[in-house]
């Protein structure tokens, strides 16, 4: 989470956000984070892709991101149904490392999100990190 948020989060939220965090570094979903039918809604550059159900919901992560990694920076501000968390990924797959930048908008129930939408940046390995260090200076990390 950001440092010096302004308002504390429902506890609820905090609890099913930290347990998406741990899903994507794991691959896997404990009982109460999906709903029973939750939706699943992935856009990455240039393509879409969709799930409907927990198990389907499952394997459209596992089958985009199938080896563990790391959720290195995250940001969580809770909204009237859920909550939006901006995260960025590492992960090494193939002998390579590997880079996202994510924003995920959770709706939440009693069972779980019940409709989860991902845009996402694309995955760049290290030699497309390398070359935006050379051509773009960030103001901030």
């Amino acid at each position: 989470m950001t440092p010096g948020a302004a308002i504390a989060l429902d506890a609820n939220v905090r609890r099913i956000a930290g347990d998406l965090i741990a899903f994507l570094e794991t691959g896997d979903a404990c009982e109460g984070l999906f709903a029973p039918d939750v939706f699943f809604d992935v856009t990455v550059p240039h393509w879409r892709l969709q799930a409907a159900g927990r198990e389907d919901a499952i394997a459209l992560r596992l089958d985009q991101h199938p080896a563990p990694g790391r959720v290195v920076r995250s940001r969580l501000d809770e909204t009237s149904t859920g909550f939006v968390l901006e995260f960025e990924e590492r992960w090494e797959e193939g002998g390579r490392a590997w880079y996202a930048r994510e924003i995920a908008r959770a709706d939440v129930g009693e069972n779980g999100i019940t409709q989860l939408s991902v845009y996402c940046t694309g995955d760049w390995d290290e030699r497309r990190e390398e070359q935006h260090r050379r051509a773009v200076r960030l103001v901030r990390p």
